[in-house]
């Protein structure tokens, strides 16, 4: 009888095989109740991207995939916010907002923006000039900073380096500047006599990369501008966007190697050796579309003997308004806005 019942028994085996079907039986369970779920998880949520895709389209029925229809959406929302910043842009801009020039004064009022840049070619051995420039009519200090705060208009000393780079004629203008704060300098470009056509050239790519105003003028060191007037007749002239005004002459073009004003390529100006119309080295401006070509062409644009000559002729075969403006032909009548000395 006790073998007949040990007989009876079910065998370890036998039990732990029956436990092993079991748990299986529950994960299976399991596992089919999680993946129903998420099929009608999935299902739900498929529904409802196509509910809002017919709301926003129109449309009754949709044939358009889940993803496609999240990028729609994810679209929409881009546009929407690019039409934010496209209207809080629009509304900075009529404030005058510029780029780079954009902080507070005394954290009330937004700077003007910028009307011109007004570079004074100057050289070596010249700080008399510029000291007297000075005190005559360029602000220094807190009042050049003013000056481009409250009137839009930028005032620098335009200097190249010399050639042979850091000796004293450079360090001289390094310590003038960190006392002045007031200059352009030009490290790419050679401060020689033969050089200032391309040194003209250097100027205007420089400050267009550096300052978004509507003119760039450039002014002789030996010249008196009434800065204000300037100002004044430059906004007149705001709807003008290829603007070139100055003193426009045009003048005898020497052949002969040793005059002074020997131009290389005489040649090229036709047998009665004239020199085309061109503003007046002294002081002309401008607009800001013409300094771009400028920075634009730099490669390709060549310079000839004198860098009024060589700015006027690279705007030859331009749409340009040229503008003959009495008032730059530097003087000390009555209503001239320079004088030389």
């Amino acid at each position: 009888m006790h073998s007949r019942a040990l007989q009876n028994r079910p065998s370890g085996s036998s039990f732990g095989s029956r436990i092993s079907v079991l748990l299986l039986a529950m994960f299976a369970t399991m596992a089919t109740v999680y993946v129903a779920g998420r099929l009608w998880q999935d299902a739900e949520n498929r529904v409802y991207l196509i509910q809002e895709l017919d709301k926003r389209t129109g449309q009754d029925q949709s044939a358009i995939s889940v993803d496609d229809t999240l990028k729609l959406i994810a679209c929409r929302e881009q546009q929407k916010k690019l039409s934010d910043l496209e209207m809080d842009l629009a509304a900075a801009t009529q404030e005058g907002f510029v780029p780079k020039h954009s902080s507070k004064i005394g954290g009330t009022h937004a700077k003007k923006k910028t009307l011109a840049v007004i570079g004074i070619i100057t050289t070596f051995g010249r700080k008399k000039n510029r000291d007297a420039i000075r005190k005559a009519w360029m602000p220094t200090g807190a009042a050049l900073e003013k000056l481009a705060d409250e009137k839009g208009i930028i005032v620098r000393f335009v200097i190249g380096r010399s050639a042979n780079r850091g000796d004293s004629l450079d360090r001289e203008i390094d310590n003038e500047n960190r006392q002045t704060k007031d200059f352009i300098i030009l490290d790419g470009q050679v401060e020689a006599t033969e050089e200032h056509p391309k040194k003209m050239k250097s100027f205007f790519i420089h400050a267009v990369e550096n300052w978004d105003a509507e003119f760039y003028a450039k002014v002789n060191d030996d010249v008196y501008v009434n800065i204000d007037a300037l100002g004044a007749m430059l906004t007149t002239h705001l709807d003008k966007p290829r603007l070139y005004m100055g003193c426009m002459k045009s003048g005898e073009v020497f052949s002969e190697p040793t005059h002074k004003w020997y131009e290389p390529d005489w040649w090229k100006f036709g047998d009665k050796k004239s020199y085309f119309r061109h503003a007046s080295g002294e002081l002309y401006v401008i607009s800001k579309a013409l300094a771009r070509f400028i920075s634009i062409n730099r490669s390709i644009l060549r310079t000839y003997a004198h860098d009024d000559v060589s700015s006027g002729s690279w705007f030859i075969g331009l749409d340009v308004n040229h503008i003959n403006e009495p008032k730059f032909c530097c003087s000390w009548s009555s209503g001239a806005i320079c004088a030389a000395v």
